[in-house]
């Protein structure tokens, strides 16, 4: 089936209070901003699981979300950048899983390859490692981390044909391939979408079969 073409509205309302939803990019680059735009407008989308690199930036992106209210819970790599976040986890409006990077987006590909989790040695003997299964592998140390996956994935291409396939652009691509193959409805975020035939295969990172909805982006950087 083709990837549905609605607006930014019809797309986020897939989302419900308590969500657990997948959000492209890397601080701005490669972030659907006008999906985000349109959850903090969202009364529904409140006291969300956000598994991001970060919350965007003060008042930006995730950023003006999480002062939205919107965000009860973040998983990601990289929230020193805001200092909103900083803030709302001290107060305790906010909780926070912090994983290494490599692993958050190791834990959204094997979420996406319908795996479990997986063993690896990052974060052994830090004050990451409280809390999580350890075991020894050939002589090494390990820590197991859950797949994580989502009830939503918002992601940004480039272009989209009108089935929905997917190319990114440069490092915009970032955690949003993984993320699409993680989220059990996906939302695609696209500067344009153009006829089935005209995108080069080999530059298709995401097939359509992944992809529920295609959203125009109305905002950029």
């Amino acid at each position: 089936m083709a990837a549905e073409v609605v607006d930014a509205a019809r797309a986020v309302a897939e989302i419900e209070r308590g969500d657990t939803v997948m959000v492209g990019g890397f601080g701005l680059v490669g972030a659907p901003l006008t999906l985000i735009e349109e959850l903090v407008a969202s009364p529904a989308a409140r006291e969300l699981t956000v598994i991001s690199n970060n919350l965007g930036e003060p008042g930006k992106g995730l950023g003006a979300l999480l002062l939205a209210g919107g965000v009860r819970k973040a998983i990601g790599s990289y929230f020193t950048s805001n200092p909103d976040v900083v803030a709302a986890h001290e107060r305790g409006a906010l909780e926070v899983e912090l994983l290494p990077q490599g692993t958050l987006s190791e834990s959204i590909r094997s979420g996406g390859a319908g795996l479990g989790g997986f063993y690896t040695p990052t974060a052994v003997g830090t004050q990451l490692a409280e809390g999580r299964e350890e075991r020894e592998i050939d002589g090494a140390r390990y820590l197991f981390y859950p797949s994580l996956r989502a009830d939503v994935a918002l992601v940004r291409a480039r272009t989209a044909d009108e089935l929905g396939n997917l190319v990114y652009d440069k490092t915009a691509r970032n955690f949003n391939p993984d993320m699409a193959t993680a989220g059990r409805i996906v939302v695609a975020e696209v500067d344009e979408i153009v006829p089935v035939g005209d995108l080069a295969p080999e530059l298709v990172a995401t097939p359509h079969l992944f992809v529920d909805y295609l959203v125009r982006a109305e905002l950029t950087l």
